[in-house]
């Protein structure tokens, strides 16, 4: 998963409809939050709830520069909760936590700009 952040890039080809479809992205709470030592690259665990369906499911989000990380429990994040488990070190991350990145690379969240019932699907 290797994608260019350079804002000037050319955008990816055309995709249909039920293709963008196939993503289910959705919105979750932050449960709990902890340090993650062992990541390559600075990174946080995320216990994120999204609703009684899907449930909490665990991540791990390079988040670190933008995000101190007694501010995160609480906050609503955007996550891809249909792509299969990543094993990350010893860590098994469940879902895609989504950013975007800011003028000097760091990623901040994507997150709704009011709050919403957590498990509600991006549409």
């Amino acid at each position: 998963m290797h994608v260019t952040h350079d804002p000037a890039a050319a955008s990816s080809p055309t995709i249909d409809f039920n293709t963008f479809l196939a993503v289910d992205i959705r919105v979750g709470t932050i449960v709990d939050a902890k340090p993650f030592p062992e990541a390559r690259k600075p990174a946080w665990r995320l216990w994120i709830d999204f609703g009684p369906v899907i449930g909490v499911r665990k991540s791990s989000a390079q988040i670190t520069e933008k995000h101190p990380l007694e501010t995160l429990v609480g906050q609503q994040v955007a996550a891809v909760v249909n792509f299969p488990p990543r094993q990350i070190g010893p860590v098994v991350s469940e879902v895609l936590t989504l950013g975007f990145p800011d003028a000097d690379g760091k990623v901040v969240l994507v997150q709704p700009s009011k709050p919403v019932p957590n498990g509600g699907r991006l549409f």
